[in-house]
C-alpha cells in the first residue's frame, strides 16, 4: 500500500505538511477540527475531503411553470377593426344616399322568415354617431382584448353570435315574458356588451389559474353602464338585445375557458 501524495499548505506559515494531520508540526496551527476519514482507491488510501476526491452533487429544484391561458400568435385585430369599420361605411351610405336603417337591415316590427338576413344585418346599421360612437369605443377596448387571447376567427364567432343571437333571444323574451315589445333595434349594444362579458369570463379564468396581474374594474364597470344606458337616450338600443347579448358572451367566454384550461393540462 502506497503513502497518499495529497498536500494541505498551512495558511499561516505556508509549509506543506500532510493531508491526515489537525495541526501544523511547524507552527502548531490548528488545519482542521477533526482528521479526515479515509477511503480506500485502489492501492491508495486517500481522505474522502482530499483535493483528489470529487465535490458534493447539488440536486437544484426546478422552478414549476406557470400556467396561463393560452396565447395565439396575436398580429392586427381585424375582427375588432372590421366590425367598427363596416358600421361606419354604412353609416355613411345612409347618410350620402338618403337611406334609412330599416331599407339596410334595421329591424322594425316583426320580422319575416325570408328577412332572417336581418339578424345579421342589424348590429352593424346605425342612424346615429353617438351610438356609433359609443359602441365602436367598447367593440374595440374589449374586442381587441379578447382577439389577443382567443384570436380572430373566435372572435369573429363573438361578435356575430352577440349580434344576431342577441336580437333573437332578446325580441324572444320581449315576445314571450311580455317583458317589452322589441319593435325597432339595430345597433351594436349587443356586440359590445357581449364582448365585455366574454372579456370578463376569459380574465376570471386567467386569475383563477396564475397569480399577479390587475384588472380595472371600474373602467368596465362605467363602460358596461354606458352601453346598457344607451337603452334610455336611443330607441334601437335596446336593453333586452344588449342583456341578451352579454348573455351569450358570457356562455362563449366560459367554452374558451374550458377549452384553453384542457390544453394548459395536456401541456402539464
Amino acid at each position: 500500500m502506497s503513502a497518499p501524495d495529497s498536500n494541505l499548505v498551512c495558511g499561516k506559515c505556508g509549509a506543506e505538511v500532510s493531508a491526515f494531520v489537525t495541526e501544523c508540526p511547524y507552527c502548531g496551527a490548528r488545519l482542521r477540527q477533526r482528521a479526515p476519514e479515509l477511503e480506500r482507491r485502489g492501492d491508495e488510501i486517500t481522505p474522502k475531503d482530499s483535493p483528489q476526491s470529487e465535490p458534493p452533487k447539488v440536486t437544484r429544484l426546478r422552478r414549476r411553470p406557470r400556467i396561463t391561458l393560452p396565447r395565439i400568435e396575436f398580429g392586427r385585430p381585424w375582427a375588432s377593426i372590421l366590425t367598427v369599420a363596416a358600421s361606419v361605411v354604412l353609416l355613411l351610405v345612409a347618410e350620402a344616399g338618403d337611406v334609412g336603417p330599416v331599407e339596410l337591415g334595421g329591424i322594425a316590427g316583426p320580422v319575416a322568415g325570408a328577412e332572417w338576413w336581418r339578424y345579421l344585418m342589424a348590429p352593424f346599421v346605425y342612424d346615429d354617431v353617438g351610438y356609433l360612437f359609443v359602441c365602436a369605443c367598447g367593440i374595440l377596448i374589449f374586442g381587441i382584448s379578447v382577439e389577443s387571447r382567443a384570436g380572430t376567427p373566435a372572435t369573429a364567432l363573438v361578435i356575430l353570435a352577440c349580434g344576431s343571437l342577441g336580437l333573437l333571444l332578446g325580441i324572444w323574451v320581449g315576445d314571450a315574458f311580455g317583458a317589452g315589445d322589441v319593435a325597432v333595434a339595430w345597433g351594436g349594444n349587443a356586440v359590445a356588451l357581449g364582448l365585455l362579458s366574454a372579456w370578463a369570463v376569459i380574465r376570471a379564468v386567467e386569475f383563477r389559474r396564475e397569480s399577479g396581474g390587475e384588472v380595472d374594474l371600474i373602467g368596465a364597470a362605467v363602460c358596461a353602464a354606458v352601453l346598457v344606458l344607451l337603452s334610455v337616450v336611443i330607441e334601437p338600443a335596446s336593453i333586452l338585445v344588449g342583456l341578451s347579448g352579454a348573455v351569450i358572451g358570457a356562455i362563449i367566454g366560459v367554452l374558451l375557458g374550458l377549452a384553453s384550461a384542457r390544453s394548459g393540462a395536456v401541456r402539464r
